[in-house]
């Protein structure tokens, strides 16, 4: 099975690689206006900059999976600012959707745990439904809307499981086609297990981004190597293969927690259990250490007899 590994936003090999430079509402209300446009410009500007480093970083470290930073864009979503983030950066963002071609780079996004569609309040779905169609916009601006998915979970369960799953299958619809079209769920650490976001994602016709970490922390009743095959199945049609996510916990009190780096011990099952399912597998290293962290895990599992790095992000395992 060949490995191809992938780092979320943050390229801490580099000085200041950080791609999440904020503004707050507050301080933005304060400004006049002159001093409002300049700043949501200023701020974009720097974070289009250092999305571009992390991908050339990625690109000479031969990382073939990047994960973008929801925040490159300052208050975008925000009611009362909503501003047009596109045309004044649209030689950075076609120059970041050209880096991500030239590379062959499998590339995400993944909005924060607010951005759910289990809500019974109205303006809940409404600012999920902006929130999709913001990353979609990023995504289209760099020319990579065909490409890039935008991975959510599915959201709470408020008291009743059955009603907030009816609700999520409602409300997706909420979003434009093109959207909805680019979106993955995750089996969470707390409420949704792993059978019932794939039974959601079936229904749904929804690729599953499963999470080992999330499931060892919140198993089902049904083991998750019985799950794989159609755990994968779901990423059939999507011109790619199937996509998780592995982090380790940080300590036995503080399980859920993700740790600086991924325990190689704590991978190896369900590595092993991939293989047994599929020819290629990607992974997204969900850690505190970024690139850090997956070039060690990289390092570590060469390390074992059998094992091939082939590239500076993927193996042969």
């Amino acid at each position: 099975m060949r490995i191809r590994f992938g780092f979320v936003s943050h390229t801490l090999s580099l000085w200041e690689a950080v791609p999440a430079k904020t503004l707050t509402f507050k301080r933005y209300s304060a400004m006049t206006e002159d001093e409002r446009k300049d700043k949501l410009l200023e701020v974009t500007a720097k974070n289009l900059y250092h999305t571009k480093r992390a991908l050339w970083f990625s690109r000479a470290a031969e990382i073939p999976l990047y994960r973008f930073s929801s925040s490159i864009v300052p208050l975008a979503t925000h009611p009362e600012v909503a501003w047009d983030f596109v045309t004044p950066f649209k030689k950075d963002w076609k120059e970041i959707g050209d880096l991500v071609r030239a590379g062959g780079q499998r590339i995400s996004f993944h909005p924060n745990q607010f951005t759910v569609f289990t809500s019974d309040k109205p303006h809940i779905t409404e600012n999920a439904v902006t929130d999709m169609v913001y990353h979609y916009k990023m995504l289209e601006a760099m020319g990579l809307e065909k490409e890039g998915f935008i991975n959510i979970h599915i959201g709470g369960a408020y008291g009743d499981k059955t009603s907030a799953l009816d609700r999520f299958h409602k409300n997706i619809y909420q979003m434009p086609d093109e959207v909805r079209k680019r979106m993955t769920i995750e089996n969470d650490d707390k409420t949704y297990t792993t059978s019932e976001t794939l039974e959601a994602a079936e229904q749904a016709g929804l690729p599953v981004m499963f999470d080992y970490h999330h499931e060892m922390a919140n198993p089902g009743t049904e083991d998750y190597e019985s799950l794989l095959p159609r755990l994968f199945q779901t990423w059939s049609g999507t011109g790619y293969p199937p996509k998780v996510h592995i982090s380790s916990p940080k300590s036995t009190e503080k399980y859920r927690a993700h740790a600086d780096f991924v325990d190689p011990e704590y991978a190896l099952p369900f590595l092993k259990a991939c293989k047994k399912e599929t020819d290629v597998l990607d992974v997204m290293i969900e850690a505190k250490e970024k690139d850090r962290a997956l070039l060690q895990i990289v390092e570590d599992l060469s390390a074992i007899r059998g094992v091939k790095r082939v590239r500076g992000g993927e193996i042969e395992f």
